[in-house]
């Protein structure tokens, strides 16, 4: 929310992306989902599994936390009534948005909220009137929630097309605003099983990315964590050799 806030009061450009295991196996086989993550300026990483993996590797201490748009809505609404910041939401399904923005309006009446919904061409005059619109509402936050990776890309291919805003890659979240899918229990996020919750819910979609796509990160986790191992002990042995010499000399 710091961050936001600070992107808003200034009228800067900041990209806050949303990063998870799914992510990770996508970027393996989009290389321009990888660019994106590279733009991005603040990352949530959304998977309990990852913020492990990433303790193994030494990367961050244990106030490292997974973090994604269901954790800090609440907050988000509050602090964008009370300082009347305009919200563009791009996604969902045509009326969805339009749902939840009614919603949330009514919840949160200081925040002006537009929406359009994410059934168009990328790749077409469509996207001329999608930017146009935006550009239009003059918003100060943009969240794009169109699914992985389709929100990232379009992202990536229009940001420099877009004013200066907070821009965000939040998935289903105007879904949720509008009770047309149902979240997982807070708990569930914190415990690392929230997946289990949405697999149960949408087997048929969901089956592939939960059951069969981590398997494949299994090989490039474990040359990260030998790579990690060698390095560890370079250090080590660096630190004992110059504390040997020290010592030498001290002699």
């Amino acid at each position: 929310m710091h961050h936001i806030a600070e992107a808003v009061a200034s009228d800067r450009a900041t990209l806050i992306a949303n990063h998870n295991a799914h992510s990770i196996y996508l970027t393996k086989r989009i290389p321009e989902l990888g660019e994106f993550f590279e733009r991005a300026d603040l990352i949530e990483v959304d998977s309990t599994p990852l913020i492990f993996f990433t303790r193994v590797l030494g990367l961050h201490s244990r106030a490292f936390h997974r973090c994604t748009y269901l954790d800090w809505r609440d907050h988000f609404w509050s602090v964008a009534s009370r300082n009347s910041w305009r919200v563009f939401y791009l996604g969902g399904a045509p009326g969805v948005a339009a749902l939840a923005a009614e919603r949330l309006s009514a919840r949160y009446p200081g925040v002006a909220i537009s929406t359009r919904d994410g059934f168009f061409d990328m790749d077409s005059s469509a996207n001329d009137q999608v930017l146009a619109e935006i550009a239009t509402a003059c918003p100060q936050i943009l969240f794009v929630g169109m699914g992985m990776p389709r929100q990232e890309l379009w992202i990536h291919r229009n940001r420099d097309l877009l004013p200066p805003m907070a821009v965000l890659s939040v998935g289903a979240a105007f879904d949720y605003e509008a009770d047309v899918q149902c979240p997982a229990p807070r708990w569930m996020g914190i415990v690392g099983i929230e997946w289990l919750f949405r697999l149960a819910g949408d087997p048929h979609r969901l089956f592939y990315r939960y059951c069969v796509e981590p398997w494949s990160l299994l090989l490039p986790a474990a040359q990260d964590i030998a790579a990690a191992l060698i390095d560890r002990r370079l250090l080590r042995d660096t630190a004992g050799n110059r504390k040997a010499a020290a010592d030498k000399c001290g002699a």
